[in-house]
This record gives structure tokens, C-alpha cells and sequence, in this order.
């Protein structure tokens, strides 16, 4: 069975030869390469290399486009909030963020991602995934979800004192983030990603209230938006952290895999979401895949399993670190190729 047609099959409730595994890996794969982080994070080539590589090598059934959460901010605002380093990914300067000024907001517009920013780039990277792996290895593209991309355009603790004190901007930034998202996943879709993940991991930082009155109907716009344009697209949303309040809204969104981080409890996540939502990852990046052997990653993987029960991708919630030692990510691995979904018909509490 092929690694694209397995997780389709698995998202549809059909049989599957065995778990499909698909951990969040970035640094790892430049690392693999032989490259800095830096090089894969603003050549697409690079990207789609390192990418093919962990396929090859270990077996993954994806190929994974996120890298950093900067190709938004610098396509829309310019690079004055951003800084580079060597060997780690752009990061977001909030002394210095996009939107200290908000009246700044006004005069933003949705970028292109086709045109020649780093937007684009993460396009090429894709173009030249679906040329070497197109229907054989799901290409997963990358999004920044509503309030991720607000919170890196206006700096975290300001987008989350917004919702208190200016409600009404927030809205305005939320709302725009949310069409950057539409824009961008519809892309990212036309060159070849047959899935799209969303990440907004500032999420798991706010309450229930603010998330179902502000955050949760802007997510719905966008996974909506794809949905209903791109039926056989596969939707999966990202939201690190320990988002065990939020479970329960963010199950009424239609997306097909939920990407759940380590610090979630995974059986009341299981029990919430009901039987056949399918759920990926809960491995921890730290104890079990950087710390861990290759038996104690082996054994959280079928842990997870156990709890989650058939409706399962096997993976981490997070990144997986650079330094992790590759036995341990070949464990991971070889427990999803050893492991058929209905082994855990029913999910078991733990």
C-alpha cells in the first residue's frame, strides 16, 4: 500500500496494511542532509531534499513543508521584526513586531503566494515534492493558523492582552490572518499538497471563552474554505501545548487528523472527540524521542495506540529535536510498519 493511499484510507475508516507514521520533523531533516537549518529553511530545493531523504531513509509517510513562522510575516510586513541565525529558523522579534503600531493593520494586504517571497518558496518546495513523490507519499503543506500568524505579526503578549483590551482589533487581525491562511493553503493546494496542516499554537495559551468567541470562528472559516473546495483534501490541525480545555470546541471543526502535543491528556482527548476522529502524535519529543531508547520510544507508540485506539497516526505532537538519536526515530517507525490500527479496536483509557 502506498504511503499517501494508507493515510487516506486510514482518515476514511477504511483497512490499512498498517499505522501510518508521521512525526513533526524539521531540524532533524536538515540536520539528515548534512545542511543548516538556516539553508533548508529558505531554499525550497533544500527543503524538498531533506524532506525525500527521511522518506527514503526511514520510511515516513509524509513529507512535511513546515519550517518556521516567518514566511507570512516577511511576505506581508517585510523582514525589520525578524531575526536569522545560522543554524536555527527565523524567529519573530517582538521588541520589534510588524504590528507595534496598529493602525499599521490598514495598510496590509494578502500577499501572493505565487509571487517571489518566502511564501513561494514554500510552494517550489512542494512542486518539487509532488514531482518525485506526487500519489505515492503524502505531501503535507503548511499554514499559520489565525492567531499564530496575529501573534507573530504583533508580538505574543500583545495579541493576547488585544483580546482584553481592544477586542475589536483583534477581530480586524484575526480576520485577516484568517484570509492570508485561505489564501495560501489554496496554493499551496494547487501545487501539489493533497494534505494541509494549520498550526496555531498559541491557542493552548488562552481561555475557553476567548477561543470559542474569537479564535474558534475564524479557524472554521479557514478549514471550511478548504473543505469545500477541496473535498479529498486531507485537513490537520496543530496546536502544541496542552489544549485539554479547548477539546471539546475544536472538535466541532471538520478537519480530518488532530495533531495532539505530549502535555494533552490523550484518553479524555479520545473520550471528547469520540471513536473515529483520527488522532496523531502524543509521543513526547523530550522523554521519549530525545531522552528515550529506542524500547521506551517503541512502547509510548504503542501506548498511544492503545489509547487512541484504530482511528491513529503514529508520531509526536511537536518537533522532533534535532539531536534525537535516528534508533529512535527508526522505533517509531517500526512500530507503526509492525502494527495494523484494529490491534486497538476500541480505545482503552489509561
Amino acid at each position: 500500500m502506498r504511503s499517501l493511499e494508507r493515510v487516506r484510507a486510514l482518515v476514511a475508516g477504511q483497512p490499512v496494511d498498517h499505522l501510518p507514521v508521521q512525526p513533526v520533523i524539521m531540524m532533524f531533516a536538515a540536520r539528515h542532509l548534512g545542511i543548516h537549518f538556516i539553508d533548508y529553511t529558505r531554499d525550497g530545493r533544500k527543503m524538498a531534499a531533506a524532506q525525500g531523504m527521511l522518506v527514503n531513509d526511514f520510511g515516513i509517510d509524509c513529507l512535511l513543508t513546515c519550517s518556521d513562522p516567518a514566511r507570512e510575516v516577511i511576505d506581508i510586513a517585510g523582514e525589520e521584526s525578524i531575526n536569522w541565525y545560522e543554524d536555527q529558523g527565523p524567529a519573530i522579534c517582538e521588541e520589534r513586531a510588524a504590528l507595534v503600531d496598529k493602525s499599521r493593520l490598514k495598510t496590509f494586504r494578502v500577499p501572493d503566494p505565487l509571487g517571489t517571497g518566502r511564501m513561494h518558496d514554500r510552494i517550489t518546495a512542494i512542486e518539487i515534492m509532488h514531482n518525485e513523490f506526487g500519489g505515492e507519499v503524502s505531501i503535507v503543506g503548511w499554514v499559520e493558523g489565525p492567531l499564530a500568524l496575529a501573534a507573530e505579526l504583533r508580538g505574543l503578549t500583545r495579541s493576547m492582552t488585544d483580546f482584553l483590551d481592544d477586542p475589536g482589533f483583534i477581530e480586524d487581525l484575526l480576520d485577516f490572518t484568517a484570509q492570508v491562511a485561505i489564501t495560501y493553503a489554496e496554493a499551496e493546494i494547487q501545487a501539489g499538497a493533497d494534505t494541509i496542516g494549520m498550526s496555531d499554537a498559541a491557542a493552548s495559551m488562552m481561555g475557553p471563552k476567548y477561543y470559542r468567541d474569537l479564535l474558534f470562528p475564524r479557524q472554521l472559516r479557514v478549514v471550511e474554505s478548504i473543505r469545500r473546495a477541496h473535498p479529498d483534501v486531507i485537513v490537520r490541525l496543530h496546536m502544541c501545548g496542552n489544549t485539554d480545555s479547548l477539546i471539546s470546541q475544536m472538535k466541532q471543526l471538520p478537519v480530518q487528523i488532530f495533531e495532539l502535543d505530549s502535555p494533552t491528556n490523550l484518553a479524555a482527548a479520545r473520550t471528547c472527540l469520540g471513536p473515529n476522529r483520527v488522532i496523531l502524535g502524543n509521543v513526547s519529543t523530550i522523554t521519549d524521542m530525545l531522552e528515550g531508547t529506542p524500547e521506551s520510544v517503541y512502547e509510548a507508540c504503542r501506548r498511544c495506540h492503545e489509547t487512541c485506539g484504530k482511528f491513529h497516526i503514529v508520531g509526536t505532537g511537536c518537533e522532533v529535536p534535532p539531536t534525537t538519536p535516528p534508533e529512535n526515530l527508526h522505533a517509531m517507525v517500526q512500530y507503526a510498519r509492525e502494527h495494523r490500527p484494529e490491534e486497538f479496536e476500541t480505545a482503552t483509557a489509561h
